[in-house]
């Protein structure tokens, strides 16, 4: 248990970043409660900003990334945990500053973990992950302000993404008309098997519209994108209706006005599953092992071993990446 394999970052000169799988030692992570052995991560927009360099989210270098981790606790301080003890561990500063989940193991603080929950394996709760997570907690504000079934069409912009696959197989579960909006166009298909009522062109919500308001729309949506994609998603929502926001694959700036909030009563909802109370994470990892869990997982995940991470990072941070992908770190 000495060392472990790990994915490590390294800047080798200013404003360039290195990837290897390499061996690390336990001894070198930091001090913490809990000592897991990490059987399943899984890849987020983060860790590829993370793996590339990105300073806003990891501010130095070498490092391991890995914002998700599900394993076994091999050594515990505290009497909440005993070896054995099958645990998730995702957000606070998990893969940012403090070492992640593509590394076999991590020492983190006891009140990072979540219990696993009965109803979900290490692997289905990696094929969740964060961002996974993240859409169901962006469901969960929806529906507290009143969203019901069959009111209409609820969007998920970034549908073949991680927050929205996820998104939108708990939508149609749920019973919501669902419309999936995507620039891969070849995954219509698939989407529609996933519960999407209907797909459309990313560009239709994404081109910048110089009026404040257009036609009334959307009861509901989840936004990834941010930019002109979340401007043109509240001038279209309906009266009195709900955009959660969690994302900003486009871009973080908001170019908008105020008339949709005052003409249309309509709400912004930001959702952030990073520093969500641990009591809050626990009851909504109890509904994702239960009445939310996803029917499709093994349609949504891939699994991907350390030989294929790099690439597979790549393809998250260009946008390509399409579903969750499950790194099987014992593999």
């Amino acid at each position: 248990m000495n060392n472990f394999k790990a994915l490590w970052v390294e800047e080798p000169e200013e404003g360039k970043y290195l990837a290897t799988v390499t061996e690390r030692a336990v001894g070198d992570l930091p001090v913490g409660d809990l000592l897991i052995d990490v059987r399943y991560s899984s890849l987020n927009y983060k860790d590829a900003l993370s793996a590339h360099g990105n300073k806003g989210v990891t501010r130095s270098y070498p490092h391991t990334p890995g914002i998700d981790a599900a394993g076994v606790v091999v050594e515990s301080k505290v009497d909440s945990f005993a070896p054995g003890d099958e645990v998730v561990v995702i957000g606070y500063d998990l893969g940012m500053n403090t070492a992640g989940g593509f590394g076999q193991f991590i020492s983190v603080p006891a009140g990072w973990a979540v219990a696993l929950p009965k109803g979900l394996s290490p692997q289905e709760s990696m094929a969740i992950g964060t961002a996974g997570f993240t859409a169901a907690l962006c469901i969960e504000k929806l529906l507290r302000l009143g969203l019901k079934t069959g009111q209409g069409e609820v969007l998920v912009t970034g549908a073949t993404g991680g927050v929205g696959v996820i998104a939108v197989s708990i939508l149609a579960q749920l019973g919501f008309q669902v419309v999936a909006s995507t620039g891969k166009r070849d995954q219509e298909t698939w989407l529609k098997s996933l519960g999407a009522d209907a797909v459309i062109s990313r560009q239709e919500l994404s081109e910048e519209n110089s009026r404040p308001m257009v036609k009334e729309r959307w009861v509901a949506a989840v936004d990834v994108a941010g930019g002109s994609t979340l401007v043109n998603v509240l001038k279209s929502l309906k009266y009195g209706a709900s955009v959660a926001a969690c994302g900003l694959v486009d871009s973080p700036q908001l170019p908008a006005t105020v008339f949709p909030f005052i003409l249309r009563g309509v709400n912004l909802l930001g959702v952030d599953s990073v520093n969500l109370p641990l009591a809050a994470k626990e009851a909504l990892w109890q509904k994702l092992a239960s009445d939310w869990k996803p029917k499709n997982l093994k349609a949504v995940a891939h699994e991907i071993g350390f030989a294929e991470l790099s690439n597979s990072l790549d393809k998250v941070f260009k946008g390509e990446a399409v579903g969750r992908q499950v790194l099987n770190l014992s593999s």
